[in-house]
Protein backbone atom coordinates (compact mmCIF):
# COMPACT_ATOMS: atom_id res chain seq x y z
CA UNK A 1 0.00 0.00 0.00
CA UNK A 2 1.35 3.38 -0.96
CA UNK A 3 -0.56 6.61 -1.34
CA UNK A 4 0.22 10.27 -1.37
CA UNK A 5 -1.52 12.09 1.45
CA UNK A 6 -3.63 15.06 0.38
CA UNK A 7 -3.87 18.19 2.48
CA UNK A 8 -7.46 17.15 3.24
CA UNK A 9 -6.09 13.87 4.65
CA UNK A 10 -3.69 15.81 6.85
CA UNK A 11 -6.44 18.16 8.07
CA UNK A 12 -8.47 15.10 9.07
CA UNK A 13 -5.40 13.44 10.58
CA UNK A 14 -4.89 16.42 12.90
CA UNK A 15 -8.47 16.19 14.17
CA UNK A 16 -8.39 12.40 14.58
CA UNK A 17 -4.94 12.30 16.16
CA UNK A 18 -5.99 14.89 18.73
CA UNK A 19 -8.93 12.65 19.72
CA UNK A 20 -6.67 9.56 19.95
CA UNK A 21 -4.23 11.62 22.03
CA UNK A 22 -6.50 11.18 25.08
CA UNK A 23 -5.51 14.63 26.31
CA UNK A 24 -1.79 14.38 25.46
CA UNK A 25 0.60 14.18 22.55
CA UNK A 26 0.49 17.97 22.19
CA UNK A 27 -2.03 20.06 20.33
CA UNK A 28 -1.70 19.21 16.59
CA UNK A 29 -2.65 22.72 15.45
CA UNK A 30 0.95 23.96 15.14
CA UNK A 31 2.12 20.79 13.28
CA UNK A 32 -0.91 21.23 11.01
CA UNK A 33 0.11 24.82 10.25
CA UNK A 34 3.58 23.54 9.42
CA UNK A 35 2.16 20.94 7.04
CA UNK A 36 -0.04 23.53 5.31
CA UNK A 37 3.06 25.63 4.67
CA UNK A 38 5.14 22.65 3.52
CA UNK A 39 2.43 21.60 1.06
CA UNK A 40 2.13 25.20 -0.17
CA UNK A 41 5.89 25.09 -0.85
CA UNK A 42 5.41 21.93 -2.94
CA UNK A 43 6.42 19.21 -0.47
CA UNK A 44 4.41 15.99 -0.41
CA UNK A 45 4.30 12.94 1.89
CA UNK A 46 3.59 9.31 1.00
CA UNK A 47 1.96 6.89 3.46
CA UNK A 48 3.09 3.28 3.13
CA UNK A 49 2.49 -0.05 4.86
CA UNK A 50 5.28 -1.42 7.05
CA UNK A 51 5.12 -4.67 5.10
CA UNK A 52 6.18 -2.79 1.96
CA UNK A 53 9.69 -2.54 3.44
CA UNK A 54 12.43 -5.17 3.43
CA UNK A 55 13.05 -6.70 6.84
CA UNK A 56 16.53 -5.19 7.13
CA UNK A 57 15.45 -1.64 6.20
CA UNK A 58 15.80 0.92 8.98
CA UNK A 59 12.89 2.99 10.28
CA UNK A 60 13.19 6.11 12.42
CA UNK A 61 10.63 7.58 14.78
CA UNK A 62 10.01 11.32 14.71
CA UNK A 63 8.41 12.90 17.75
CA UNK A 64 8.48 15.67 20.29
CA UNK A 65 9.06 14.98 23.97
CA UNK A 66 8.14 17.16 26.92
CA UNK A 67 5.25 18.90 28.63
CA UNK A 68 2.38 19.77 26.23
CA UNK A 69 1.94 23.21 27.81
CA UNK A 70 5.52 24.13 26.88
CA UNK A 71 4.85 23.12 23.28
CA UNK A 72 2.22 25.86 23.09
CA UNK A 73 4.76 28.47 24.13
CA UNK A 74 7.97 27.26 22.45
CA UNK A 75 6.98 27.08 18.80
CA UNK A 76 8.93 24.82 16.48
CA UNK A 77 8.93 23.68 12.84
CA UNK A 78 10.17 20.74 10.80
CA UNK A 79 13.89 21.46 11.21
CA UNK A 80 14.50 20.03 14.73
CA UNK A 81 12.55 16.88 13.84
CA UNK A 82 14.57 16.42 10.66
CA UNK A 83 17.82 17.13 12.52
CA UNK A 84 17.02 14.45 15.09
CA UNK A 85 16.47 11.90 12.29
CA UNK A 86 19.68 12.88 10.47
CA UNK A 87 21.65 12.78 13.73
CA UNK A 88 20.42 9.24 14.34
CA UNK A 89 21.30 8.18 10.78
CA UNK A 90 24.85 9.43 11.39
CA UNK A 91 25.00 7.70 14.76
CA UNK A 92 23.96 4.26 13.47
CA UNK A 93 25.67 4.67 10.08
CA UNK A 94 22.56 3.78 8.05
CA UNK A 95 19.82 5.80 6.31
CA UNK A 96 16.16 5.45 7.17
CA UNK A 97 13.92 3.93 4.52
CA UNK A 98 10.90 5.49 6.25
CA UNK A 99 9.81 7.45 9.30
CA UNK A 100 6.97 6.64 11.71
CA UNK A 101 5.09 7.92 14.74
CA UNK A 102 5.97 6.94 18.28
CA UNK A 103 2.39 7.81 19.18
CA UNK A 104 -0.47 8.54 16.81
CA UNK A 105 -2.09 10.68 19.52
CA UNK A 106 -1.97 14.47 19.36
CA UNK A 107 0.67 16.49 17.56
CA UNK A 108 3.01 13.51 17.51
CA UNK A 109 0.64 11.90 15.03
CA UNK A 110 1.43 14.70 12.56
CA UNK A 111 5.08 15.50 13.34
CA UNK A 112 6.61 12.54 11.41
CA UNK A 113 5.03 14.02 8.28
CA UNK A 114 6.90 17.28 8.92
CA UNK A 115 10.27 15.53 8.98
CA UNK A 116 9.34 13.22 6.10
CA UNK A 117 8.31 16.13 3.90
CA UNK A 118 11.72 17.84 4.09
CA UNK A 119 13.78 14.62 4.12
CA UNK A 120 11.80 13.08 1.21
CA UNK A 121 11.00 9.86 3.07
CA UNK A 122 7.69 7.96 3.27
CA UNK A 123 5.78 7.61 6.54
CA UNK A 124 4.59 4.25 7.87
CA UNK A 125 0.92 3.71 8.68
CA UNK A 126 2.10 2.46 12.08
CA UNK A 127 2.93 3.71 15.55
CA UNK A 128 3.89 2.14 18.90
CA UNK A 129 0.99 3.26 21.15
CA UNK A 130 -2.25 3.51 19.15
CA UNK A 131 -2.87 6.66 21.21
CA UNK A 132 -0.56 8.83 23.36
CA UNK A 133 1.28 7.91 26.56
CA UNK A 134 3.71 10.04 28.58
CA UNK A 135 6.64 7.64 29.09
CA UNK A 136 9.07 5.76 26.85
CA UNK A 137 8.35 2.31 28.28
CA UNK A 138 4.62 2.67 27.54
CA UNK A 139 4.93 1.33 24.00
CA UNK A 140 4.34 -1.87 22.09
CA UNK A 141 8.07 -2.11 21.31
CA UNK A 142 8.94 -1.92 25.01
CA UNK A 143 6.39 -4.63 25.79
CA UNK A 144 7.99 -6.64 22.99
CA UNK A 145 11.36 -6.36 24.71
CA UNK A 146 13.09 -4.44 21.93
CA UNK A 147 16.23 -2.43 22.69
CA UNK A 148 15.45 0.96 24.23
CA UNK A 149 18.49 2.79 22.85
CA UNK A 150 19.97 4.75 21.15
CA UNK A 151 17.84 7.92 21.36
CA UNK A 152 18.75 11.20 19.68
CA UNK A 153 17.44 14.48 21.10
CA UNK A 154 17.76 18.00 19.70
CA UNK A 155 16.25 21.36 20.51
CA UNK A 156 15.51 24.58 18.66
CA UNK A 157 18.82 26.17 19.77
CA UNK A 158 20.89 23.52 18.03
CA UNK A 159 21.81 21.43 21.09
CA UNK A 160 22.18 17.73 20.21
CA UNK A 161 22.35 14.73 22.56
CA UNK A 162 22.58 10.98 22.06
CA UNK A 163 21.58 8.48 24.75
CA UNK A 164 23.89 5.75 23.48
CA UNK A 165 23.20 2.93 25.95
CA UNK A 166 21.03 2.35 29.01
CA UNK A 167 20.03 -0.86 30.85
CA UNK A 168 16.26 -0.65 30.44
CA UNK A 169 13.31 1.27 29.04
CA UNK A 170 12.71 2.96 32.37
CA UNK A 171 16.32 4.13 32.34
CA UNK A 172 15.77 5.47 28.83
CA UNK A 173 12.84 7.48 30.14
CA UNK A 174 14.77 8.73 33.18
CA UNK A 175 17.85 9.85 31.25
CA UNK A 176 16.00 11.27 28.24
CA UNK A 177 13.52 13.08 30.49
CA UNK A 178 16.36 14.76 32.41
CA UNK A 179 17.88 15.96 29.14
CA UNK A 180 14.47 17.15 28.00
CA UNK A 181 13.98 19.13 31.22
CA UNK A 182 17.36 20.81 30.72
CA UNK A 183 16.31 21.70 27.17
CA UNK A 184 13.32 23.50 28.67
CA UNK A 185 10.81 20.58 28.73
CA UNK A 186 10.68 20.36 24.92
CA UNK A 187 12.84 18.26 22.57
CA UNK A 188 12.66 16.56 19.18
CA UNK A 189 13.59 12.89 19.31
CA UNK A 190 14.39 9.90 17.11
CA UNK A 191 14.82 6.16 17.72
CA UNK A 192 15.83 3.49 15.17
CA UNK A 193 14.18 0.13 14.50
CA UNK A 194 14.51 -2.46 11.80
CA UNK A 195 11.50 -2.93 9.55
CA UNK A 196 11.30 -6.50 10.83
CA UNK A 197 10.88 -5.21 14.40
CA UNK A 198 8.24 -2.71 13.30
CA UNK A 199 6.31 -5.37 11.40
CA UNK A 200 6.22 -7.61 14.47
CA UNK A 201 5.67 -5.08 17.25
CA UNK A 202 4.20 -1.95 15.67
CA UNK A 203 0.53 -1.04 15.94
CA UNK A 204 -0.58 -0.91 12.33
CA UNK A 205 -3.14 1.17 10.47
CA UNK A 206 -3.21 3.94 13.06
CA UNK A 207 -2.62 6.88 10.72
CA UNK A 208 -5.45 5.65 8.49
CA UNK A 209 -7.61 5.21 11.60
CA UNK A 210 -6.92 8.77 12.79
CA UNK A 211 -7.73 10.15 9.32
CA UNK A 212 -11.05 8.26 9.31
CA UNK A 213 -12.01 9.57 12.76
CA UNK A 214 -11.08 13.12 11.81
CA UNK A 215 -12.91 12.91 8.51
CA UNK A 216 -16.08 11.75 10.29
CA UNK A 217 -15.95 14.75 12.65
CA UNK A 218 -15.28 17.24 9.86
CA UNK A 219 -18.11 15.83 7.73
CA UNK A 220 -20.53 16.02 10.66
CA UNK A 221 -19.49 19.63 11.22
CA UNK A 222 -20.15 20.44 7.55
CA UNK A 223 -23.58 18.79 7.72
CA UNK A 224 -24.40 20.38 11.12
CA UNK A 225 -24.84 16.91 12.58
CA UNK A 226 -23.70 15.48 15.92
CA UNK A 227 -19.91 14.97 15.69
CA UNK A 228 -19.83 12.79 18.81
CA UNK A 229 -22.29 10.39 17.21
CA UNK A 230 -20.15 10.46 14.07
CA UNK A 231 -17.10 9.31 16.04
CA UNK A 232 -19.05 6.52 17.70
CA UNK A 233 -20.31 5.44 14.27
CA UNK A 234 -16.77 4.76 13.02
CA UNK A 235 -15.24 3.57 16.31
CA UNK A 236 -16.68 1.10 18.87
CA UNK A 237 -16.64 3.62 21.70
CA UNK A 238 -18.81 4.31 24.74
CA UNK A 239 -20.31 7.55 26.04
CA UNK A 240 -19.17 8.18 29.63
CA UNK A 241 -20.23 11.68 30.68
CA UNK A 242 -21.39 15.14 29.67
CA UNK A 243 -20.59 18.14 31.79
CA UNK A 244 -19.09 21.56 32.36
CA UNK A 245 -15.53 22.20 33.55
CA UNK A 246 -15.59 23.78 37.01
CA UNK A 247 -11.92 23.58 38.02
CA UNK A 248 -8.52 22.69 36.56
CA UNK A 249 -5.38 22.21 38.65
CA UNK A 250 -2.18 21.55 36.68
CA UNK A 251 1.55 21.89 37.14
CA UNK A 252 4.69 20.99 35.21
CA UNK A 253 6.87 18.55 37.15
CA UNK A 254 9.82 16.53 35.83
CA UNK A 255 8.89 17.33 32.25
CA UNK A 256 5.25 16.21 32.58
CA UNK A 257 2.00 18.13 32.83
CA UNK A 258 0.18 16.69 35.85
CA UNK A 259 -3.09 17.55 37.55
CA UNK A 260 -6.83 17.03 37.61
CA UNK A 261 -9.91 18.54 35.98
CA UNK A 262 -13.30 18.58 37.71
CA UNK A 263 -16.74 18.73 36.09
CA UNK A 264 -20.41 19.16 36.97
CA UNK A 265 -22.81 17.03 34.96
CA UNK A 266 -25.43 18.21 32.49
CA UNK A 267 -28.38 16.48 30.79
CA UNK A 268 -28.57 12.85 31.97
CA UNK A 269 -25.53 13.44 34.22
CA UNK A 270 -26.94 16.46 36.06
CA UNK A 271 -26.08 16.32 39.76
CA UNK A 272 -23.16 13.96 39.15
CA UNK A 273 -19.56 15.06 39.76
CA UNK A 274 -16.70 13.89 37.56
CA UNK A 275 -12.91 14.17 37.90
CA UNK A 276 -10.15 13.35 35.41
CA UNK A 277 -6.59 12.82 36.63
CA UNK A 278 -3.87 13.39 34.06
CA UNK A 279 -0.16 12.97 33.44
CA UNK A 280 -0.05 14.63 30.02
CA UNK A 281 -2.85 12.16 29.10
CA UNK A 282 -6.13 11.41 30.88
CA UNK A 283 -5.30 8.49 33.18
CA UNK A 284 -8.26 7.79 35.50
CA UNK A 285 -11.87 9.04 35.38
CA UNK A 286 -13.81 9.25 38.64
CA UNK A 287 -17.59 9.68 38.88
CA UNK A 288 -18.90 10.61 42.31
CA UNK A 289 -15.67 9.31 43.83
CA UNK A 290 -15.68 5.95 42.07
CA UNK A 291 -13.28 5.05 39.21
CA UNK A 292 -15.30 4.40 36.05
CA UNK A 293 -12.58 4.44 33.37
CA UNK A 294 -8.83 4.09 33.39
CA UNK A 295 -5.80 3.50 31.20
CA UNK A 296 -5.25 1.62 28.90
CA UNK A 297 -8.83 2.35 27.78
CA UNK A 298 -8.71 5.59 25.82
CA UNK A 299 -10.44 8.39 27.74
CA UNK A 300 -11.27 11.14 25.23
CA UNK A 301 -12.57 14.58 26.24
CA UNK A 302 -14.40 16.29 23.38
CA UNK A 303 -15.93 19.70 22.88
CA UNK A 304 -19.67 18.99 23.02
CA UNK A 305 -20.41 21.25 20.05
CA UNK A 306 -17.49 20.75 17.65
CA UNK A 307 -16.59 17.17 18.60
CA UNK A 308 -12.91 18.09 18.56
CA UNK A 309 -10.59 16.98 21.34
CA UNK A 310 -9.75 18.98 24.44
CA UNK A 311 -6.22 18.47 25.75
CA UNK A 312 -4.86 18.54 29.27
CA UNK A 313 -3.03 21.77 28.44
CA UNK A 314 -6.05 23.45 26.80
CA UNK A 315 -8.95 22.43 29.03
CA UNK A 316 -10.34 25.45 30.88
CA UNK A 317 -13.10 26.58 33.21
CA UNK A 318 -16.55 26.77 31.66
CA UNK A 319 -15.99 24.42 28.73
CA UNK A 320 -18.87 22.07 27.97
CA UNK A 321 -17.46 18.67 27.14
CA UNK A 322 -18.45 15.12 26.35
CA UNK A 323 -16.26 12.26 27.57
CA UNK A 324 -16.10 9.00 25.64
CA UNK A 325 -14.00 5.87 25.92
CA UNK A 326 -12.42 3.98 23.01
CA UNK A 327 -10.91 0.47 23.20
CA UNK A 328 -7.11 0.15 23.38
CA UNK A 329 -4.82 -1.96 21.18
CA UNK A 330 -4.92 -5.59 22.29
CA UNK A 331 -1.24 -5.68 23.30
CA UNK A 332 -1.92 -3.30 26.19
CA UNK A 333 -4.56 -5.65 27.62
CA UNK A 334 -2.09 -8.50 28.11
CA UNK A 335 -0.61 -9.02 31.60
CA UNK A 336 2.71 -7.54 30.46
CA UNK A 337 0.93 -4.71 28.70
CA UNK A 338 -0.93 -3.79 31.88
CA UNK A 339 2.38 -3.78 33.77
CA UNK A 340 3.53 -1.04 31.40
CA UNK A 341 0.37 1.05 31.00
CA UNK A 342 -2.24 -0.06 33.54
CA UNK A 343 -3.30 2.19 36.43
CA UNK A 344 -0.57 0.84 38.72
CA UNK A 345 2.06 1.99 36.21
CA UNK A 346 0.90 5.52 37.10
CA UNK A 347 0.85 4.96 40.86
CA UNK A 348 -2.85 4.13 41.33
CA UNK A 349 -3.78 1.24 43.60
CA UNK A 350 -6.44 0.06 41.17
CA UNK A 351 -6.99 -3.18 39.28
CA UNK A 352 -7.71 -2.42 35.66
CA UNK A 353 -11.35 -2.77 34.73
CA UNK A 354 -12.31 -1.93 31.16
CA UNK A 355 -15.49 -0.05 30.37
CA UNK A 356 -15.85 -2.55 27.53
CA UNK A 357 -15.75 -5.69 29.70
Amino acid sequence: MKRQLSLEDIESLAVGAWILGTGGGGNPYLPLLNMRLLYKEGHRVELIDAHDLSDDDMVGTAASMGAPLVGQERLSDSRPLARAAVLMERHIGRPFAALMSVEIGGGNGVRPLMAAAVLKRPVLDTDTMGRAYPEAQMTSVAIGGLKSYPVCMVDIRGIESVVHKVPSWKWTERVARKICVEYGAAASTCRPYTASEVKQWGIHGTTTKAIAIGASVREAQRRHEDPIAAILAVEPGKLLYKGKVIDVARRITEGYLRGAARFHGVDDWKGSNFTLDFQNEWIVAWRDGEPIAMTPDLICVLDSVSGEAVGSETIRYGQRVTVIALPPPAIFLTPKGLEHVGPRAFGYDLDFKSVFS
